[in-house]
């Protein structure tokens, strides 16, 4: 009676390397891409510049309640009662938590409050209480000295952040792996301040703790493809049938799914922590973490997949030793193949001493069961 046939699944597929996607033989394509979005982001970033907030460039914030308020005639009130236009007015948050801001340059305590009293006489704001009050309308203000102290410790961050990756990278895993890590962090840096800078969105401090977050989970993305990669070409020289792109490229395809259902998961509650704080709590803090979340979550799946991994087998590519075994694996397959060829013409027939099949881990490397066949040990 014959044996039925085990139906294996597609996701199985990916682990057996079987009908898996082939994302190493199209890195060229990957680079291009990556090099397209590099230059937009530059561009954007050299002729658009960055919108920061008052945290970095100093100045003041007058808030109140939207209400049903105007905001050009509230920035007619505020430049009329200062002397000095706004260089941004807007509504934040919606329904009763909806917030309008007056951003300006730093101004004087005297004009600080004569704007404060102009937008009330005008407009008669009310505070949660229900009570109209020149206290409903809030004035804030940074000095030049504070932003310029907050832009310094965000720099700082930076650079520490990108030594304690690249070695943790480089000490847990392969030097190689390190340098693809950190070449693809600094193009996912790149390419989330090109998005800012191109849509004119707004840096504060949430934002850069967001970048440093999202970052990090960039390279915990990476480091668990790597995980994958170092596993798969352990010993790789050991052995003629396949080489390191060919493993790296059968990690991938195992760890893709994981990699995809993590940012799924990451990305629902960066949802929804971005719906509550822009349509029902209007919280410009929590807007600002959560935008850049959502964003760098995106942007990190596309670096890990499609920018890191393809990196590593294009410098490991570059070493003497994966030079010499990627020929050694050409010559076995010419080799192989010519046997084959040469077999069919004749008409012979292999013997096979033991009718034992060998089994394949899920590496895809072949594995002798009890007995031993016509092949040579390789």
């Amino acid at each position: 009676m014959a044996a039925k046939k085990t139906k294996i699944s597609r996701m199985d597929r990916l682990y057996l390397d079987e009908g898996g996607f082939d994302f190493i033989s199209r890195s060229k394509t990957w680079y291009s891409i990556t090099v397209g979005l590099l230059v937009v982001a530059i561009a954007a970033i050299a002729i658009r510049g960055f919108t920061l907030s008052l945290d970095f460039e100093g100045g003041t914030k007058v808030s109140l309640p939207a209400a049903d308020l105007n905001e050009q005639a509230v920035s007619e009130v505020f430049q009329e009662s200062t002397g000095v236009e706004p260089e941004q007015v807007q509504i934040v948050g919606s329904g009763d938590s909806a917030t309008l801001e007056v951003n300006s340059e730093r101004l004087s305590e005297e004009q600080a409050d004569a704007a404060r009293l102009a937008i009330y006489e005008e407009f008669e704001p009310v505070n949660p209480s229900g009570e109209a009050t020149p206290d409903a309308v809030g004035v804030s203000t940074v000095s030049e000295s504070w932003g310029s102290t907050i832009t310094q410790r965000m720099v700082i961050a930076m650079i520490v952040f990108l030594v304690i990756a690249t070695a943790y990278v480089a000490f847990r895993l392969q030097r190689t792996m390190a340098l693809a890590a950190i070449i693809a962090l600094i193009a996912d840096g790149i390419i989330i301040a090109g998005i800012y800078a191109l849509f004119g969105m707004e840096v504060s401090p949430a934002v850069i703790i967001g970048l440093l977050t999202v970052l990090t989970f960039s390279i915990y993305d990476s480091v668990i493809v790597f995980d994958k990669v170092n596993e798969n070409t352990e010993g790789i020289t050991g052995q003629r049938s396949r080489t390191y792109a060919e493993q790296t490229n059968l990690a991938i395809n195992q760890t893709v799914m994981r990699s995809i259902s993590t940012s799924v998961i990451s990305a629902l509650p960066i949802i929804a922590l971005f719906v509550v704080a822009v349509w029902m709590m209007g919280i410009g803090t929590l807007r600002d973490l959560a935008l850049i979340q959502l964003i760098g979550v995106i942007e990190g799946i596309f670096s890990s997949i499609f920018l890191a991994s393809p990196l590593v087998v294009t410098l490991a590519n570059r070493s003497k030793k994966i030079k010499a075994h990627n020929k050694e694996v050409a010559e076995y397959r010419a080799n192989a193949q010519y046997s084959d060829e040469d077999a069919d013409a004749t008409g012979s027939k292999r013997q096979v001493v033991s009718p034992t099949t060998p089994a394949s881990n899920l590496e895809g490397t072949q594995i002798s069961n009890t007995g031993s066949s016509w092949r040579p040990r390789r």
